[in-house]
């Protein structure tokens, strides 16, 4: 028996399938996902491997074929039907083997990763009837009444004893202890969540989804439409023919709202599996999954890798999001990821937004993906007012406040009324940039090209490579103590919500107030139990969230995510808009949105002031197809950073000729050679080339071939990162 191996190596060289000899004494054990331990190499040093495939005869001379020295990881971490996921990954988005594959694998398990275990006590069942004197009768009561609760230590710290006694009774055979799995994954009770009574447009969709012949679909429904429950009707269903589900979510602020309806709806059963959670966690979930023990999985991007055998549906919501495209390699995209796994397994996949991406709605007009639409919200409820507040007049007016004078008025007002408020700023900080306002220097990171940002515990921050430093109001460059802080972020917000409104309880949610492990779910439940009145913060509470009281967002910047330069600017704008302002009013309580801009009359803010996506996407679809921009054509990135900067350009100089020479028929447009818009992140110079054009992937891996020939010469000097679609452009 011979096996296909890939060996646990990243470099570039070794991204192919060697080939070794199975051991008789191995043959009856090894299995295609196994880890095992390789000779490799000229010294034959014993390396960490992944079994790729198994064959009884190779066509190569296999004289000098080495032999597999060991199986380290007995556990399938992936099957031969994964094998063809993986192919796929490797060939659309450009990785290695190893990267593909790792996707597949629990947290850890390469570094020696294992179940947590605990030595716990029980008592004897031979000697329960048998007297015991003081002070041993207590320990073996309180073993007793807990079998297999405490280990020694803490039977110790319980009772306040040594460990004397207690070895005393292990050694006659009174006590006895035992290994046991201690499990790392939530099995909180979480208060019923109660099935409701769909309506017609509900219902309709859940029928379509079950009875229909297609396998993609999406669900269009306006926030507060009720897609939630949507998708728990089919998980329901699904989970009565013995199949399982994925529900996937953007943004890990949003699991809690998910975990806390899906489990008091289906119980304490579902796997959750995100990057907040530790990798012993992470660990403990992937187990349950593979050893079926849960039907339903909720997670962020990587729980669509989880191994279920008898996948029925995933479910990815706000599939418009960002978030569900990988920025390190495999730059996968989770909806490919579906769609591909719908087509391997037959699971349905159901993609959920009020605010659909461009190619995912461009796609129900040839029918790759089916159409439904819920237009109108459940309860009966109306979707808030927008008012767009042209901040130039308020400007104009001597308002120099991030607040107009709308949003002061109707914020007191909700406050008065004892109603929640949420405000929203994509920016978090205090202050966006310092600067002197005599010379005009501005603070920036030495690793980056980016200024830095000012926060209100004294540090200047760069958001790039973390780099901190002390501020100054001494200029470096004049000496003058003309220093100004420009701009706001989440922390001036704050500051600013503070002053105005001094009575009002407030809660800040951004990346620098989640850090902790359960951040986002205290500051979740701290709002949802009416004990703050304004919730301020980034995107992360744009979407999602469900709160009965609020009934008033206010949107203190809607041009910072306009103004950006990437063609999908427009886009993020509608959605964002569109998304936060679905926070508000969605029960019987009117909701109300304010949205502060100096562009009131850009065709994005006008579409989601009326909620008109269709309208939208009209106009968008015109632009995209005028600047060939996707769905019309693949945009392929090529990124270069070096420390030597030199070096670097005179590498892409020739990559950007080579590719020109290869390209000159004018079937695809090359863009640069040219700085990337952040020349610079952690001390790393940047460059790129952008190819744009119908790209397939026979192109895109030529492309990429060329590319690394044409630096194998510098290889360790240079790093390449390639991109087909990227989600940024800086």
């Amino acid at each position: 028996m011979f096996a296909g191996i890939v060996v646990n190596n990243e470099s570039i060289l070794l991204d192919k399938i060697f080939y070794y000899k199975v051991p008789k004494e191995l043959e009856l054990d090894i299995q295609i996902g196994q880890i095992i331990k390789i000779p490799f190499g000229k010294s034959n040093k014993l390396i960490l491997g992944f079994v790729y495939n198994l064959m009884d005869s190779l066509e190569s001379d296999v004289k000098n074929i080495k032999e597999i020295h060991s199986i380290k990881e007995k556990t399938q971490l992936f099957t031969l039907n994964d094998i063809s996921l993986i192919e796929y990954i490797k060939i659309n988005y450009l990785s290695t083997y190893l990267e593909a594959l790792k996707l597949f694998l629990p947290p850890g398990i390469i570094s020696g990763a294992k179940r947590k275990t605990k030595t716990v006590l029980y008592t004897s069942e031979e000697l329960k009837d048998k007297y015991i004197k003081s002070p041993y009768k207590e320990i073996y009561e309180t073993v007793k009444n807990n079998q297999g609760i405490f280990n020694k230590n803490e039977l110790i710290e319980k009772l306040s004893i040594s460990v004397s006694p207690v070895n005393t009774l292990i050694k006659h055979g009174y006590l006895s202890t035992s290994d046991e799995i201690v499990n790392r994954y939530n099995v909180r009770e979480y208060e019923n969540y109660e099935k409701k009574v769909l309506n017609t447009e509900q219902q309709s969709a859940v029928n379509t989804v079950i009875n229909s012949n297609s396998r993609i679909f999406l669900i269009n429904g306006i926030t507060g439409s009720g897609k939630t429950e949507v998708y728990m009707n089919l998980v329901e269903h699904y989970m009565s023919k013995k199949k399982s589900s994925i529900v996937l979510v953007p943004e890990i602020s949003l699991t809690p709202q998910m975990v806390e309806r899906f489990k008091g709806r289906f119980g304490k059963d579902i796997a959750i599996f995100h990057s907040k959670l530790s990798d012993g966690e992470r660990y403990d979930e992937w187990f349950r999954v593979k050893q079926g023990k849960v039907k339903l999985a909720i997670g962020a991007r990587s729980a669509i890798f989880l191994p279920f055998s008898d996948l029925g549906l995933i479910v990815i919501d706000e599939e418009h999001e960002n978030s569900y495209k990988s920025d390190s390699d495999p730059k996968y995209h989770v909806r490919d990821v579906a769609r591909y796994l719908s087509k391997e397994k037959g699971c349905k996949v159901v993609l959920g937004s009020a605010t659909p991406s461009i190619e995912t709605y461009f796609e129900t007009f040839n029918n790759s993906i089916n159409l439904i639409n819920l237009k109108n919200r459940v309860d009966g409820a109306s979707l808030p007012l927008i008012t767009l507040i042209d901040m130039r007049e308020e400007l104009a007016n001597n308002n120099r406040s991030m607040f107009s004078r709308q949003l002061v008025e109707d914020i007191n007002l909700r406050l008065n009324k004892k109603e929640q408020i949420i405000l929203f700023l994509n920016r978090r900080g205090y202050s966006t940039f310092v600067s002197c306002r005599k010379c005009g220097y501005v603070f920036k990171c030495p690793n980056c090209d980016i200024s830095l940002t000012y926060h209100n515990n004294g540090n200047l921050v760069c958001h790039y490579c973390g780099h901190r430093e002390r501020s100054s109001n001494i200029c470096p460059q004049c000496k003058s103590k003309y220093v100004k802080y420009f701009g706001i972020g989440t922390e001036k917000l704050e500051n600013e919500i503070k002053k105005v409104f001094p009575d009002a309880r407030t809660l800040r949610m951004d990346f620098d107030t989640t850090r902790k492990k359960n951040s986002y779910e205290d500051i979740y439940n701290t709002f949802k139990k009416g004990e703050a009145d304004i919730l301020l913060g980034t995107q992360m509470i744009a979407k999602g969230l469900d709160f009965a009281n609020v009934t008033l967002v206010g949107v203190i910047s809607a041009d910072l995510s306009l103004n950006l330069p990437d063609y999908r600017s427009a886009e993020k704008t509608f959605q964002l808009i569109t998304q936060v302002a679905g926070r508000a009013g969605r029960r019987k309580k009117p909701g109300k949105v304010i949205v502060q801009t100096y562009s009131p009359h850009h065709y994005s803010l006008q579409f989601a002031k009326s909620y008109d996506y269709d309208s939208f996407f009209d106009s968008e679809i015109k632009i995209r197809k005028a600047m060939n921009n996707p769905p019309f054509s693949r945009i392929l990135s090529i990124n270069l950073s070096s420390e030597n900067e030199n070096l670097l350009i005179k590498k892409i100089n020739d990559i950007g000729i080579n590719l020109k020479e290869e390209f000159k028929d004018g079937q695809y447009e090359i863009l640069g050679p040219s700085p990337c818009i952040i020349s610079k992140i952690k001390s790393m110079y940047r460059w790129q080339i952008l190819i744009k054009g119908i790209i397939d992937n026979h192109k895109a891996a030529l492309i990429k071939n060329r590319v690394y020939d044409l630096i194998k010469d510098v290889y360790s000097d240079i790093r390449i990162n390639i991109d087909i679609n990227p989600n940024s452009l800086l």
